[in-house]
This record gives structure tokens, sequence and C-alpha cells, in this order.
């Protein structure tokens, strides 16, 4: 994790434990004495891919730097029912407190990793690689994508930032494929960054108009049907990397990368995967019994 990402986690942890624990944890305060100790385990209930789990530390160092966590698993592992990813000891009241958020960060970080594990091994033997989007949870995008990664995917651009994708609003707006691109050009030159272009296309007369005019590193081939992907890719013949996008589910993202496109991206690996089912249990005895 860099320096960047760790103020990012800082930040948001801070910002989320403010907002659930407001002027106390009454619950916890009137049933258990101040400064009792006690033993919490992370179990597992469902099979899927762990992830998140640098970041439960973090929740936990932040509420409480004297809570002790023993960890047995590691993020990318396939996990069943009945796993016990850590053990914690310490004060109760901070057991319970970071335990509404640790739960919250790994069950939706493990439910992408696991959701991102079943279309990578869906996709193995191809020479496709699936991506994610920026389709997020707002101000969660930075664990989303981590939790891509986790899970074997690749992270397509962060945000509007480190990418010129030039998608059909823009195309419209601009006036055409070839005023978007070399506008995008004339761009990229003045601000001497060293960023890529990709376009999005919608039928196969944009993927000519595309390869007449040049100039970009990358074609998005939008809402496709498999068999016009592979008509699409004949025709872009290696000249650029090709992605495909839209319509595509964990039922038919075989037979989109048979078509023989480089990239796959999907939307639903952030946005509506389940989140992996595990819960925080109290242990009546030490984390070695």
């Amino acid at each position: 994790m860099t320096e960047k990402e760790k103020g990012e986690l800082t930040h948001f942890i801070k910002a989320a434990l403010a907002e659930d624990v407001g002027d106390g944890d009454h619950t916890s305060r009137s049933t258990i004495p101040e400064g009792k100790k006690g033993v919490a385990q992370l179990i597992i209930k469902e099979s899927g891919t762990v992830a998140g789990i640098e970041e439960a530390l973090a929740v936990l160092n932040e509420v409480d730097k004297e809570l002790e966590a023993e960890v047995f698993l590691s993020d990318g592992e396939s996990v069943h029912a009945g796993d016990i990813v850590m053990c914690v000891t310490g004060r109760i009241h901070s057991i319970l407190l970071a335990e509404r958020l640790l739960l919250n960060i790994m069950q939706r970080m493990s439910g992408i990793a696991t959701a991102t594990r079943r279309i990578v091994n869906t996709l193995a033997g191809t020479r496709t690689q699936v991506l994610d989007t920026r389709k997020t949870t707002p101000l969660l995008r930075f664990l989303e994508k981590k939790a891509v990664r986790v899970g074997g995917g690749i992270n397509h651009r962060f945000g509007l930032y480190d990418m010129i994708l030039i998608k059909d609003n823009h195309v419209d707006y601009a006036g055409g494929i070839r005023e978007a691109i070399e506008q995008a050009n004339r761009y990229r030159k003045k601000m001497d960054k060293p960023i890529d272009i990709e376009i999005e296309v919608r039928n196969q007369g944009e993927v000519a108009d595309v390869l007449n005019v040049g100039g970009i590193e990358r074609i998005m081939l939008d809402n496709f049907r498999p068999e016009e992907i592979r008509e699409a890719v004949a025709l872009i013949n290696g000249r650029f990397v090709t992605e495909a996008s839209g319509g595509i589910t964990e039922e038919n993202v075989r037979e989109y990368a048979e078509a023989g496109v480089d990239y796959i991206s999907m939307g639903a690996l952030t946005h509506s995967v389940k989140s992996l089912d595990m819960s925080l249990k109290a242990k009546t005895v030490s984390c070695d019994s």
C-alpha cells in the first residue's frame, strides 16, 4: 500500500467511525464494564475469495492501538464456511466498536474479489483479461478496485484523470469521431502528458472510421454481439488494443473472450456484487485455545 493509499484509508476509516459512533456506543457502555477484555474470531460463513485483511487491521489499529490480532489467512486465498480469518484480543468495547466497519469493508471487498475470481477462472485458457470500471461506490473506489486486483482482475482507469476515454457522448458533442480524436490529440500534445486515448465505438462503421483516423491506443467495442466482436477484432488486426463492454455477464463472458478481444470490462464486478458472508464472534477462551 502506497503512502497515498494509506492516507486515503485512514481518512475513510476516521469518517466511517465518526458516522457510526456519534457520541458513543451506548449499548456496549451500558452492558459491559469499561476496560473488560475479551477475544473475538472473524469467521467465514460461505465459500469465496477473501480480501480486505490489511484494511481490517487498519480499522482495529485506528479504534484501539492495543488491540492484538492474530491473522491466519491472506488476501486472495480461497475460503470456506468455518474458516477463521483472524482472532482479536483486547478491550471488548473496542472490539465491538470496530466490528461493523471491519465487517462492512471485508464483506464488500471479499464479495468483489470472489466475483472477479469466478470471471478470471471462466476466462482461463483465453488471451482475454477482465477489467473493472468507474461504476463504484463513491469514495470507496480505492478499496473496490483493490478487491478486483485481489480477485485476479485488472484495473481500468481509476478516474477521469489517468486516461482519455472518448465515449459516445463525447463523440456526439465533438461533432464526430475524427473531430473527437484530433481534438484529444491536440490536447494531449499541449498537456505534454503521457496519457493513453481510448475511444468507444457503437458499430462496425465507427470501427472503420477510427482505423482511418488512428491516433489512439485502444478501441472499446460497446454493446457488440460476440460475432460482431470477432469481425471487429479481425478488422482491427492487432493495430490497437481491443476492449469489449456492455451486456456482458458471467454467463456469456467466455463467448466474448473467445471472439478474440484483449479485455472485457464489467461494471457488475463492483456495482452489483453480493457481499461475502462472515461474522465477528465472541470467543470465551484465548486465541491459542
